[in-house]
């Protein structure tokens, strides 16, 4: 986890517009770079520092004697880096996973070598021999990318939207900042005075298709039946296989456990693993919520069984809305649920940066999206509709649970894995039947959960513990986290502002004084950036108007421990 930063074709000093990369030294606390590019002296690349692989050679822009004409700034982790290594026999100078983005580009061209890419990824390559620069963002977008294209030409990219909002250029019309849309690369054209001109934008892998790199993987061509006992072991199979290879670290590795089945499986299995990799340390585990919350009983439940070095970080609502703000601005969205969620993820960020030396966390992040684990799925209307909701979700992540779960931990300088966004173990998930997929007997997630029946791997009442969300599992059932903050907020709204909310906010006008709030805050760090949230996330074939699961009438709390 990084944060890169980088400018094409800037008509104002350098030494001023570097001050924006500053925004977001949080990403790499280890070291900092800024470096001009030969002959284009207004193109420029930063570049913030967390050191995961090879600490040595591991600075950016990434450059070698083979390809002195190629820089490469990315942010993330490439899974498959040696295999592809041996593969193709490709001669490298360091150890730096990244290093096989210049050797594929070099050999196959832009389109196959992010298609041959199993991780997750940002990336900025500059090819001078061939005056181009593209740009590349993972299939979930669990590796953040902004950029903005003004009217002349001018491309500055960085990690997260905060590190462009205060560059300046002449042009007259505000150049906008947006997303870099996940699973695609884009082209454009070097022009000599450094400005460049968009040639094409093109997907190269979409969570439905089986990626390219499947071919390479460590785990060979499953079964193709869809018996059931072939397919429940085709998912531990390529479950484990995505923790096992997200292993790849030199720093220490933890894990977030909220007690729910998602957290629980990866914890459970990495724990395992780091036994048969022998790693040198046992595998931390960390929760937050208060004293009685339901996730901290049953994270403790957890921990115990699979014997993880395990902390627990108790929080106040009072500690949750002091936290807000701050939130806020990591995150740059307003969207409601996500903020619910990411004050509990930050906070408990902010405890394992001061209080443990793991660096590398690993999460369940994905899992509800893909195996249909939202309680509003007990209503979709036939599998088909569930199915499609489901994908649907997974082509949203980049707005909503992945953008929490990278900008919380990134806020802390951590390195988020998320086994469950494996490109393989989404794509072999999805392309099942569709009535599989559905909640069977009450219960959502029926197949992933049957997929780890009698296995001892976690304890059999998590296995089947019901959907909590992680903005409710963390304080009392008698009363969610989302209800302290309502509470709280109802003095800092008037009636007055939310009759004119439509006014004021036109664009995803805020319905509730919570949802003005945040809304707010947004506004004080981001002014006029409300388009980078298209929709609220909001459950769907219920009439909700609030996205707590706790909110719907089909959710059932489990019985007191």
């Amino acid at each position: 986890m990084c944060g890169i930063w980088a400018l094409f074709g800037s008509d104002e000093c350098l030494s001023v517009q570097c001050t924006s990369a500053m925004k977001i030294a949080h990403r790499g606390p280890d070291a900092f770079r800024f470096e001009n590019v030969n002959g284009f002296t207004n193109c420029c690349f930063g570049f913030h520092r967390l050191a995961i692989v090879d600490h040595l050679y591991g600075m950016q822009p990434l450059r070698i004697k083979k390809f002195p004409f190629l820089w490469l700034c990315y942010n993330g982790e490439i899974y498959n880096h040696h295999t592809l290594q041996k593969e193709f026999g490709f001669d490298h100078q360091t150890k730096v996973d990244g290093e096989i983005l210049l050797h594929l580009y070099d050999r196959f061209g832009i389109q196959k070598m992010a298609s041959l890419l199993d991780g997750v990824f940002a990336f900025i390559l500059l090819d001078t021999a061939n005056n181009k620069v593209f740009l590349g963002r993972d299939t979930y977008g669990v590796r953040p990318l902004f950029r903005l294209l003004a009217d002349d030409g001018f491309l500055a990219v960085c990690s997260e939207a905060k590190g462009l909002t205060d560059l300046t250029h002449p042009v007259s019309t505000r150049a906008s900042i947006v997303p870099f849309p996940p699973g695609h690369f884009e082209v454009f054209d070097l022009k000599p005075n450094g400005k460049v001109r968009p040639l094409q934008m093109e997907r190269f892998h979409c969570c439905t298709t089986e990626p390219a790199h499947a071919i390479h993987d460590l785990v060979e061509r499953l079964p193709t039946s869809f018996d059931e006992e072939t397919v429940k072991g085709n998912i531990r199979a390529l479950f484990e296989n995505a923790v096992r290879k997200r292993l790849m670290a030199s720093r220490r590795i933890g894990c977030l456990l909220s007690g729910g089945l998602d957290s629980s499986l990866v914890a459970a299995t990495l724990v395992k693993l780091a036994k048969e990799e022998k790693l040198q340390y046992p595998i931390q585990t960390f929760s937050i919520g208060a004293e009685d919350s339901p996730d901290i009983i049953a994270a403790r439940k957890v921990s115990a069984h699979i014997g993880s070095e395990h902390h627990e970080v108790n929080f106040s609502a009072e500690e949750g809305i002091q936290a807000v703000d701050e939130v806020i601005f990591h995150l740059e969205t307003y969207d409601i649920t996500t903020i619910r969620a990411s004050v509990g993820m930050y906070l408990v960020s902010k405890y394992i940066r001061e209080k443990s030396d793991s660096v590398v966390i690993f999460s369940g992040e994905g899992a509800d999206e893909l195996t249909q684990g939202y309680i509003y799925f007990h209503k979709a209307p036939t599998p088909k509709a569930a199915a499609e909701d489901s994908i649907r979700l997974m082509k949203e992540l980049y707005l909503f649970d992945v953008l929490r779960a990278d900008r919380t931990t990134a806020a802390h300088g951590l390195e988020l894995r998320v086994p469950f966004l494996d490109h393989r173990f989404t794509a072999y998930y999805l392309s099942l039947p569709e009535d599989m997929r559905t909640p069977k007997h009450g219960v959502e997630k029926h197949l992933l959960r049957d997929s780890f029946k009698d296995l001892n791997l976690i304890p059999d009442e998590i296995l089947w513990r019901r959907k909590e969300a992680f903005s409710d599992g963390i304080m009392s059932v008698k009363k969610s986290w989302y209800i302290s903050l309502q509470e709280h907020l109802e003095s800092m709204v008037n009636d007055d502002q939310m009759e004119k909310a439509h006014k004021t906010y036109p664009h995803n006008p805020p319905r509730t004084k919570e949802a003005y709030y945040f809304r707010q805050v947004f506004e004080k760090h981001y002014p006029g950036r409300a388009e980078w949230l298209s929709h609220y996330w909001m459950p769907r074939w219920t009439d909700a108007t609030d996205p707590s699961a706790r909110t719907l009438a089909i959710y059932k709390p489990d019985k007191e421990p």
